[in-house]
């Protein structure tokens, strides 16, 4: 028998264990319907103990709720964990033979699907008389949530076989199983056809797929043919172009999205200063914190502010973010630490990581290179070998490629060259490019002409075109006076058509983007730059600077390899930082080739010389000149 009654909601106090013993037998005295009625009434309060004490006296006496009751029930297990509750109610509704209706069955799927219990919504899935869209689609999200994407697709095979239509929730989360462009053009096929192409979120979806696999075309097909305007799209259209490192695409789509009309939430933030932080747009990434004030504490944009704070040097903005986080995860740890370590603050990011060790976050693979990282930068040999040796033992992380690379240049930078070549040769995994440059870079520094040799070949071999490889050789050659091998390497770049990549340098000056490369005179001010620069190089050299023409290629002679120094590129955006930025603001640039060392010296000449913090972003890390110090301890 089924009985439902209507209640009224009513306070029940709290009971003792001896008072819940006794209330419970008067439970299961009742009369049905009065058993019945308590039991919702439970249900709706929320009360687990009582609910099902009295869900158990109903399974004795052959009594069922209505299925929406259970629903409100399964929703208190779902809210508390409680999975063997769960379990009970399962069993309780298909006891005695009953056939409960398929919404709560679905209901119990999505239960044991959201305890990660796949097996078990397996299994009742499979025992369904009666499957409809929601049981399927529930299935194949979570298929693809465990990444299981070819039972997922399989799946929705299977329900169209059985004459079950999908919805748009159904599609937009069998999309995320594509790993293939073919999959994925067939369902898109599949969707037309069944005419839900325009449904919000399977379209946003459709772009995040095709973004995800690397055709921004087609996501941008997609995009263009949304006759109306939507938010979801507009946010999966800014982190499709954030996601494929084109930053500018994305800043100019978020900029279309407000003109439109539409406000920011946080995914598309989230995006935006994804792509702030590729473009090292300091300014840009402080407007966006500003919309990003009024969700307060959201985890995933405040560890994107805290990434694109550290990326673009601004570690006392990165720093305010971290303090006022109220919950942080251990990526927002790691991007701290490892914020630090890169900006050359070394033993604050050690000092973080004892915090974060004492605060009970478990460190990750990104957290120890970040670790490394720092021990590297601050020489701590011993501390940096140690965390090396024993990071499986200390954290369950197995060492991996990134990681070798940063003991590699630990060792480095002690000038424990053997050691660091004999730790490639021992290398658990296979060495790649990245991991002899390291070396090579070590080499740089010492002048050790041979192993810088045998590092660059190996990098070659793997990397045939490297130009930068063949520049450095070729300067460590020259360095060491080995002119026949300088002639020797520059043939082979000959040979191989391999130029140097001009050096390119970017500053932001009120909200605009000045691009500086080497050679080029088209800046409308170049003029006043390089009459500026001269100025500048003039007192320098009246304070003792000497140009070390060693950092230019070996075919120009005297006065040309010193006119190819002055206009390198981070020199010009320098002075144009100077002379357009007001006076005492840090003068930030970002360049694409590593900094040479005579702009090394420059930048902490000048930083001195002006009373002017100077931070410069090239690929490999940054750069802090204050008072004539660099963070990167000269090593880098």
């Amino acid at each position: 028998m089924r009985a439902v009654s209507t209640f009224k909601h009513r306070a029940w106090p709290p009971l003792s264990p001896s008072r819940f013993c006794s209330h419970m037998a008067n439970v299961a005295e009742s009369p049905p319907s009065t058993l019945v009625d308590q039991f919702t009434q439970f249900c709706y309060q929320r009360d687990l103990p009582r609910a099902m004490g009295a869900m158990e006296a109903m399974q004795r006496r052959g009594l069922w709720a209505d299925s929406v009751v259970y629903s409100e029930l399964i929703k208190c297990c779902l809210a508390r964990r409680a999975v063997q509750q769960g379990r009970l109610v399962h069993k309780h509704v298909f006891s005695n033979g009953h056939q409960p209706q398929t919404f709560l069955i679905n209901i119990i799927i999505s239960m044991y699907v959201k305890f990660s219990l796949l097996e078990e919504a397996q299994e009742l899935f499979d025992k369904m008389r009666e499957r409809n869209v929601i049981s399927w689609t529930t299935m194949i999200s979570a298929y693809c949530n465990a990444k299981l994407n070819c039972k997922a697709l399989e799946s929705l095979v299977l329900m169209l076989r059985e004459g079950v239509w999908p919805n748009s929730f159904t599609y937009s989360s069998v999309l995320r199983a594509c790993e293939g462009l073919l999959n994925l053009k067939q369902l898109h096929c599949s969707i037309i056809k069944v005419g839900l192409e325009s449904d919000v979120f399977v379209r946003s979806a459709l772009i995040d797929v095709y973004s995800k696999l690397g055709d921004l075309h087609s996501a941008l097909g997609v995009f263009n043919e949304m006759a109306t305007g939507d938010s979801v799209v507009w946010s999966s259209i800014v982190g499709a172009f954030a996601q494929n490192s084109d930053g500018d695409e994305a800043l100019d789509f978020f900029k279309r999205m407000k003109r439109t009309g539409f406000s920011a939430e946080e995914a598309t933030l989230t995006s935006v200063l994804r792509a702030c932080t590729a473009l090292a747009l300091l300014e840009l990434g402080r407007q966006v914190h500003v919309h990003a004030l009024k969700y307060g504490q959201d985890l995933i944009l405040n560890n994107a502010l805290l990434d694109m704070y550290c990326k673009c040097g601004s570690l006392e903005d990165a720093n305010a973010v971290f303090t006022r986080m109220v919950e942080k995860d251990v990526i927002s740890w790691s991007t701290m630490i490892a914020g630090l370590a890169q900006n050359g603050f070394s033993q604050e990011a050690l000092k973080l990581f004892e915090q974060m060790k004492v605060s009970g976050t478990k460190p990750n693979y990104i957290t120890i290179l970040g670790v490394l990282f720092a021990c590297s930068h601050a020489g701590l040999l011993e501390e940096g070998w140690h965390y090396f040796q024993n990071m499986k033992q200390l954290f369950g992380i197995d060492p991996s490629r990134e990681h070798y690379g940063c003991v590699i240049d630990l060792l480095g930078r002690a000038g424990k060259l053997d050691q660091a070549a004999r730790l490639i040769e021992d290398m658990e995994c296979e060495p790649d490019a990245v991991t002899w440059r390291t070396l090579l870079g070590a080499c740089r520094v010492h002048r050790n002409v041979d192993l810088a040799t045998h590092a660059a070949k190996q990098i070659l071999k793997m990397d045939p075109d490297d130009a930068g490889t063949y520049i450095l050789l070729s300067n460590l050659y020259a360095t060491s006076q080995r002119w026949d091998d300088v002639a020797e390497v520059r043939k082979s770049m000959r040979a191989r058509g391999i130029t140097k990549e001009p050096g390119c340098s970017w500053i932001e000056v009120n909200k605009q983007i000045h691009a500086f490369i080497m050679g080029d005179d088209s800046h409308p001010q170049i003029d006043e730059i390089n009459k500026k620069l001269s100025l500048l190089i003039d007192r320098l050299m009246g304070m003792g600077y000497v140009p070390d023409t060693n950092f230019v290629l070996q075919d120009l002679e005297g006065e040309q390899r010193e006119a190819s120094l002055i206009s390198h590129s981070e020199r010009l955006a320098i002075v144009f930082g100077i002379m357009n930025l007001p006076e005492g603001m840090t003068v930030r640039v970002r360049k694409n080739l590593r900094i040479c060392g005579d702009c090394h010296v420059f930048a902490k000449l000048v930083a001195k010389l002006e009373q002017r913090t100077i931070v410069i972003r090239d690929p490999i890390r940054y750069h802090h000149f204050q008072d004539g110090q660099c963070s990167c301890g000269d090593y880098w």
